[in-house]
């Protein structure tokens, strides 16, 4: 591999290079939701006009995280109620509507398009997947959902699962997984097989636009007592990549502390 520079941050803006406007698709496992809202929380703050939403579900209590929840329904002008209410809030949350389940039903891909494309917003920030709150996944056929106007996807994977095994109570869509990391169910999820959880052409970045840039971000350090192994995690998909992944954050959302891999 290139020699990589590591540098410290606690701002999700630097460590993610976040520009002056930008569509964020997250897609994976490991703390999607929670990036999600504490990077929307750091941009409100400096009094960005922020919506999040998904493509697919998300709770209706995550959803609540936002200070104004917006749900579309069937209406025709959903995305002038959505630019009315960014007048008085930062941060919205734009759902289609509350399901009995108790989630929150996602919006369509050609949707959020629109509404980055219209300029009501200064950051649209996507939860592009799911992952049943598991920190591994691999995408199913229908997912991720990431929109044509998205300029960055970042691909989260949760590192505690390092060292364990290939096993439904670790891994989402386990089929899915064993197809792209070689592993069997009981094996060791080790660094070089969920390395190829980000590499593979079917992996964590399928379908992201050529345009947009793409970041792994390795969550949850805190909850590993020694990251070396993370830190291994991090240089196999840097030295992997071919120059796709130019950028890999491993830190922890919970601590709000990231180590920035980066190519020079």
């Amino acid at each position: 591999m290139q020699h990589a520079t590591v540098n410290q941050f606690h701002s999700l803006i630097e460590a993610l290079q976040i520009g002056a406007r930008e569509h964020i698709a997250i897609v994976g496992a490991g703390g999607k939701s929670a990036l999600m809202f504490a990077l929307a929380g750091e941009l409100g703050r400096l009094g960005k006009k922020v919506v999040t939403s998904t493509t697919t579900k998300v709770w209706n209590r995550q959803a609540q995280q936002a200070p104004c929840v917006v749900c579309t329904g069937d209406s025709p002008s959903w995305k002038e109620e959505v630019r009315a209410k960014l007048q008085g809030e930062p941060h919205i949350f734009v759902g289609r509507c509350v399901l009995e389940s108790g989630k929150m039903d996602g919006l369509d891909a050609s949707d959020l398009d629109r509404l980055f494309q219209g300029k009501a917003t200064d950051y649209l920030i996507v939860e592009a997947d799911g992952a049943a709150g598991l920190p591994v996944k691999a995408p199913a056929e229908h997912e991720p959902v990431i929109s044509a106007s998205a300029t960055l996807v970042v691909a989260v994977m949760g590192v505690e699962a390092l060292g364990r095994t290939l096993a439904p109570e670790e891994v989402f869509r386990p089929e899915a997984v064993k197809k792209i990391t070689g592993l069997q169910a009981g094996q060791t999820l080790t660094s070089k097989a969920l390395a190829r959880l980000f590499l593979h052409p079917q992996g964590l970045f399928k379908g992201t636009p050529a345009s947009a840039k793409r970041i792994a971000f390795l969550n949850k350090l805190d909850l590993v007592e020694n990251d070396d192994e993370a830190m291994r995690l991090a240089e196999e998909i840097l030295g992997g990549s071919r120059g796709e992944i130019r950028r890999v954050v491993a830190g922890s959302i919970r601590k709000g502390k990231y180590g920035v891999l980066e190519r020079d």
